[in-house]
């Protein structure tokens, strides 16, 4: 059977209760006798097993290299600049 928790409305009182699925939940707290509600927790997931990563999902012959026309390598020249030179004003 799950172990549920409560907490008191009016004075904030925190059990714990343990029933099945499908028998009514506790309705008023056992210290004071006001109403309750059930307190929900928020779930630890745990990802195991491959292909939740980006590494997991590249082919085994697959390197970190740029695509095609991109790459700067040292050896290659890089491409010049279509700016024009400034020129200077005469004062």
């Amino acid at each position: 059977m799950p172990l549920y928790e409560y907490q008191c409305d009016t004075h904030g009182h925190r059990f714990e209760a343990r029933h099945g699925m499908r028998e009514q939940p506790v309705q008023s707290c056992p210290e004071c006798g006001a109403p309750v509600h059930r307190v929900i927790h928020p779930v630890g997931i745990v990802f195991k097993g491959s292909g939740f990563y980006a590494t997991d999902s590249r082919k085994s012959g697959a390197t970190s290299e740029p695509a095609e026309g991109k790459s700067e390598s040292p050896g290659e020249p890089k491409p010049e600049s279509k700016s024009e030179p400034a020129t200077e004003k005469a004062g």
